[in-house]
């Protein structure tokens, strides 16, 4: 395998996409970006869009859309339940490629959308990729798709305008960290520990250390996810991350509502105060470099 990391072609200006416009901005401002993860199809589609639009309207400012799987490898129980209700109810990737049509219609918010590769692969790369394109994705996120085998995906999605995020990992090494950034466009998504998603109480230890590891590997702005869930954690990250990601913990809301309007409120009001914690006391990112 080669130790080279393929450039795609046909890449259009980064500045032109709006998830690097979105991180420009929350730059410009001093603010720390919150990503919301939520899974597409729970408990349905018409719900997702509610609770979507809920989380734009309460302050995300990225939201990623889980398509449903049936095999996950590193959704830990909240998110595989959601995911097992939302391939009941017959959600699959052409839905919920519908579902960012539906949603382009009322949103302008930066839409990515988080997957495994099997459903791209049944549908075909160059056909989701300009299905996705149309319909308004801005951004793919692939779990099981590696830097060193994404040559063909990278050119396919970046030449349609959408950014490519990849997961770097506490075990990276320095080496794969490389190829990790310099396959990422958009942002760099870091997991903040080894195992799968889920609430925890608090943050690992040696986080910060590992975010500056990173940081001296790209820059692109660098979002940090799971086990990010309340508030204090995001206050704690201020000023050494660029955003925080937080899946399960809008899940969970999700599975304990009663209706989808309950869900869209419930998930509004924790968005809500994940972003007012990006926005006050030590998360606010001082616009003179001074964090």
């Amino acid at each position: 395998m080669s130790e080279t990391v393929r450039t795609p072609s046909a890449t259009p200006p980064s500045t032109d996409r709006p998830i690097t416009a979105k991180f420009n901005a929350l730059s410009q401002a001093g603010e720390m970006g919150l990503v919301a993860y939520v899974t597409a199809g729970d408990p349905s589609p018409d719900a997702t869009e509610k609770i979507v639009l809920a989380a734009d309207a309460a302050g995300a400012d990225v939201i990623e859309l889980g398509v449903p799987f049936s095999d996950p490898l590193a959704d830990g129980p909240v998110i595989q339940r959601a995911s097992e209700r939302a391939l009941r109810v017959g959600t699959s990737l052409r839905s919920v490629l519908e579902l960012v049509r539906k949603l382009r219609l009322k949103t302008t918010v930066p839409l990515v959308l988080f997957t495994y590769y099997n459903p791209i692969l049944q549908m075909g790369l160059d056909r989701f990729a300009a299905e996705a394109a149309a319909a308004g994705a801005s951004g793919v996120l692939i779990t099981d798709v590696i830097p060193e085998e994404s040559a063909e995906y990278r050119e396919a999605v970046q030449a349609r305008g959408m950014d490519t995020i990849f997961l770097a990992a506490p075990t990276s090494t320095d080496v794969r960290l490389a190829r990790i950034a310099q396959a990422s466009t958009g942002f760099l998504y870091l997991i903040s520990r080894t195992g799968v998603t889920g609430t925890r109480d608090a943050l690992p230890e040696g986080l910060p250390e590992l975010i500056r590891r990173v940081r001296a590997h790209t820059r692109l702005p660098i979002a940090v996810g799971f086990g990010v869930s309340l508030p204090s954690h995001v206050s704690v990250l201020g000023g050494i991350v660029d955003a925080v990601v937080v899946g399960s913990a809008i899940v969970a809301a999700v599975e304990k509502a009663s209706s989808a309007d309950a869900a869209a409120e419930a998930v509004g009001d924790l968005v809500g105060r994940l972003k007012r914690a990006g926005r006050e006391g030590v998360s606010r990112r001082a616009k003179d470099g001074n964090a």
